[in-house]
Parts: structure tokens; C-alpha cells; sequence
């Protein structure tokens, strides 16, 4: 028997191929599944299942055209609801493949069906446990995103999740290894480890959530604090992955179609999103004018389902060159399958054609050290619970997160933009940009950079900011 972790940085995601003799199954895949098929070729190995731990909302899982492919069976746990073909298992059943079988552990708590899934060898031994959403290393699973069915509330679902750990995962010996769907990035999550598996041993002397003696209250009470709201995509990914998609071969087929420069152009003329996916620096040092800056080397795919919520949203792309297929594919990721196309050869082409062109100002933090005082606009733009871990005196937190909810609130004069590494605020600087602030300039280096520096810092969060 083998285990395989393909673990996708992009989306903090973890997907799992596991044979055993001449069987195999694949358990959270990406929607780009050719890869699963390959693997299960190359090892002369039939994929007999493919198994949902929940209903993902981060993501567009694979599970449908993988199974259209290869003929497996599409396998969720109890209470799941869907349009697609697949099996409903029982708790505590058993799915038998080559000389080895996954339990089903139904484990509501972070959504109804979610469910997590025992590996046992052919002696029966518990060897390892894939907890989907339901156990992180370091964390728990968010218990907001299923309130809206059926009037649960998050603190009805933290409950549940308790329980379900307590009764299920808990029970476990502790040299069962874990292996989630998720590590550090995620918004599944919000204490997540950069680790990508560990065992219930660990977990119970690491983990908050599983610290001895918690009880149900507490465990509900910290669970719940502190959650942001989720992306506004979330929703969508969910409904794609509960009633179906477009296969991967018809997005590549009408997504990836090179536009010459009069056809790119007349689409400008429309309500459509020039998304830049070229790296900060050389989007900042020339771009087209309102074009959106979201750069492959980060977590591409989750930015642009949260600045960009509405999926239907038809976007085209300037893309470093060679890097148009990357592009669509992860776009696809969150579902957004509403590519025209891509300027063919880039911005290049856009500057050969002699087009207006912009700009966005970089300083480094040695440089902002020398412009600095306490009334200067400062605009960190990392999420609350890093700027209140340590910020500059004075900044105001504004996260990209929310920019849209709070482009009102951004204050008048010069703006020095900020995030932690300075893939996020070149972000914020071109939608800002795009929104006619165009007095501003990017920290390179973002508060990694701005730590090292004289530049006060504290961990005061003024009630304003």
C-alpha cells in the first residue's frame, strides 16, 4: 500500500492518491485530473474510488470529471445532498480496495456531511485518517459556512464538531497519522500550521482544539472568535460541487484564445476585467491603465475569487509569456470559467501598439524609514489578526479583503501601501488605481522588510483603525 500527498500551494490543498495492489483511490481532487489518470497508468492501477470529504467551498474539486473518465464511483458521506452520481455511504461503513479499506467517519461540524475517512491495512490496523475539513494540523474547520441551511447557527455546528472530534477522532490511537485538506492559507481555517500532516498524537498536545480537558463551551467559544467572513465564492464552489461543472477540456477549448490587439481592445469598451497574472514588479513598472494585478507566484486562484466574488464575471488576461494555460487552469480552480482570452504577446504587445501605459511607485522600507513620520498614511493591508499582532504606529488596517467594502475609507493625501511580503499590496494598489487613487506608492518587502527597520512598531490596535 502507498500513500501519496499532492499537496497544491496555491490553494493551501491537500489531495490524496492511495493504491493498494492493483486499486486505487483518490481522495479532495483538483479539477485538473489528468494528473490522477497518469499516476494510476504509470502504476497499472484501476481508480476504483473517489471520495469527497465534504462539499468544498474553496475549491472546484475533480470528483466529476475524474469519474466520467476512469468509470470510479464518486463517494460522500452521510446526509450529503446532490445532483450528481454518487454514492451516499453509511457511517462506519467500509470501502474495500485491493487488500486495504477506508471507514467512513461521519464527522459533522465545519458542514453537515462533512466526513472523515480511516485507513486500515490488510490486517485491519488503523494506519492513517483523511480529515478533510474537519481536523487541520493546528486547527479545527471554520463552523460558519452550512448556518444558512436549515436555521443551524455556526455555534450549533461548532457543537457538532466537538462532538464529532471528542467521539470520533479523539478514540483514535495516536500513532495515526492525519492528513487534512488543508495547511497555513486557507480561509477553511484560521490557526492552520504550515505542516501538512502530523498524527492524533501530536494533535492532542499541540492543537488548541483538542487540548485535554476543553470542554464543549470553551471549544464553541474559541472555535467561533475571530473568524473573518468568508470569500464571497465560497458559496458558488460549493453549489459547482454539489451539482456539476464544465470539464476542464471545454474551459482549455473557449478560454484559450490568443486575442490580437484589436480584439483585446474591443473588449475594454465593455464590463470586463483586465486581470494582469505577470509578477509585482513588473506590473508595477508598467501595466494597462485600470488592469488588475494578481500575480501566479502567490496564492493566485483564492485572491481572485475574493476580490472578484461574482463568478459570471467575464475576465481577459495578460500573462507572462507562456504562462496563459497556468492562468486559466488555476482560475478554474474557483471556478472561474469565464475567460474570453489572453493579449497575444503580452503587454509587449500593448506597448509595440504604442498604448497608454501606467505605472505604480515602489520604495523599500529604508527608504520609507527616511520618509516616515507619525503623520504620513500608512495602509497595511493584512488581515486583522496580523495587524494586531504587530503593526506600524499609526497605520491604518484596511485588509484587501474587504477593499471593496472599504474603498470609502481610505484616507485622502499620499498612500504608502504595505502587506507582509508585498504580493498583497501591489493588489490593493491596482484596484485602488483602477478606482482613481493614483497618489500612492508600494512598500517592497511589505512589514518583513518595514520589521527589520527603526520605523516604530507596536501591538496597540486603536479602535479607528
Amino acid at each position: 500500500m502507498n500513500i501519496e500527498q499532492l499537496y497544491t500551494k496555491c490553494l493551501a490543498q491537500g489531495a490524496y492518491y492511495i493504491k493498494s495492489k492493483n486499486e486505487a483511490v483518490i481522495i479532495d481532487p483538483l479539477r485538473e485530473v489528468d494528473q490522477y489518470i497518469e499516476k494510476a497508468n504509470k502504476d497499472g492501477v484501476k481508480i476504483k474510488y473517489i471520495i469527497e470529504t465534504h462539499f468544498h467551498a474553496d475549491f472546484v474539486s475533480g470528483h466529476v470529471d475524474l469519474a466520467k473518465k476512469t468509470g470510479a464511483t464518486i463517494v460522500f458521506g452521510p446526509n450529503a445532498e446532490t445532483n450528481i452520481d454518487a454514492y451516499i455511504a453509511k457511517d462506519e461503513e467500509e470501502l474495500f480496495f485491493g487488500d486495504a479499506s477506508l471507514k467512513v467517519l461521519h464527522t459533522p461540524g465545519h458542514t453537515l456531511e462533512s466526513s472523515c475517512f480511516l485507513l486500515k491495512d490488510s490486517t485491519k490496523k488503523d494506519i492513517a485518517i483523511f480529515t478533510g475539513d474537519t481536523l487541520f494540523i493546528g486547527d479545527v474547520g471554520r463552523p460558519d459556512l452550512a448556518q444558512k441551511s436549515n436555521n443551524i447557527t455556526k455555534n450549533d455546528l461548532a457543537g457538532m464538531l466537538y462532538d464529532s472530534l471528542q467521539n470520533k477522532i479523539l478514540k483514535l490511537n495516536n500513532e495515526v497519522i492525519v492528513y487534512p485538506a488543508h495547511g497555513a492559507g486557507s480561509a477553511c481555517g484560521k490557526n492552520m500550521s504550515k505542516e501538512t500532516y502530523s498524527t492524533i498524537g501530536e494533535q492532542k498536545e499541540k492543537n488548541y482544539a483538542l487540548r485535554q480537558g476543553i470542554t464543549r463551551q470553551e471549544f464553541i467559544d474559541e472555535v467561533t472568535d475571530g473568524i473573518l467572513p468568508p470569500p464571497g465564492y465560497f458559496g458558488i464552489n460549493v453549489s459547482m460541487n454539489k451539482n456539476g461543472y464544465d470539464s476542464m477540456d471545454e474551459i482549455f477549448k473557449r478560454s484559450l484564445k490568443p486575442l490580437n490587439i484589436d480584439e483585446f481592445c474591443s473588449y475594454l469598451e465593455k464590463d470586463i476585467v483586465v486581470l494582469d497574472t505577470r509578477n509585482a514588479a513588473d506590473f508595477a513598472k508598467i501595466h494597462i491603465p485600470k488592469s488588475i494585478s494578481i500575480g501566479l507566484e502567490g496564492q493566485f486562484a483564492p485572491w481572485v475569487g475574493s476580490i472578484f466574488p461574482n463568478l459570471d464575471k467575464k475576465l481577459v488576461l495578460i500573462c507572462p509569456i507562456g504562462k496563459e494555460k497556468e492562468s486559466v487552469q488555476r482560475l478554474s480552480r474557483v471556478g472561474y470559467d469565464q475567460v474570453i482570452g489572453y493579449l497575444n504577446g503580452g503587454i509587449d504587445t500593448w506597448i509595440n501598439n504604442h498604448k497608454n501605459t501606467d505605472s505604480i511607485e515602489r520604495i523599500n522600507a529604508d527608504q520609507l524609514l527616511e520618509l516616515y513620520n507619525e503623520n504620513q498614511n500608512i495602509i497595511d493591508v493584512r488581515k486583522p489578526g496580523e495587524f494586531s499582532s504587530e503593526h506600524i504606529e499609526n497605520a491604518f488596517s484596511l485588509p484587501l479583503d474587504f477593499i471593496h467594502d472599504n474603498i470609502n475609507h481610505y484616507p485622502s493625501g499620499k498612500l504608502f501601501i504595505h502587506c507582509a511580503g508585498g504580493y498583497r499590496s501591489i493588489i490593493a494598489a491596482s484596484i485602488l488605481k483602477s478606482k482613481g487613487y493614483h497618489d500612492l506608492c508600494d512598500v517592497i518587502g511589505g512589514y518583513n522588510a518595514i520589521s527589520k527597520t527603526s520605523i516604530p512598531i507596536t501591538d496597540f490596535v486603536c479602535p479607528n483603525s
